[in-house]
């Protein structure tokens, strides 16, 4: 059995331990912890790529910006 466990550092605690351990009891396992880099995985995906660096390309130039009413977050 494998499993992507994805949370922040500081929601660690001793319940995610437990969890681990109920779900691979008596198995041996091995934990490998790395930062997620979010602009990787978003961009990982062709079609998504090309629409990111679109927009970036349309901020940078200033066109195509879609600017919300500000009354409604009030």
């Amino acid at each position: 059995m494998n499993a992507i466990y994805q949370l922040k550092a500081d929601e660690l605690d001793e319940n995610f331990v437990k969890a681990i351990k109920e779900a691979f009891k008596d198995k041996e396992i091995e934990i490998a912890v790395y930062e997620r880099d979010e602009t990787a995985y978003l961009l990982r995906s062709p079609a998504n790529r090309e629409h990111l660096l679109s927009a970036v390309a349309d901020v940078e130039k200033s066109q195509n910006i879609v600017v919300a009413e500000q009354e409604q977050f009030q």
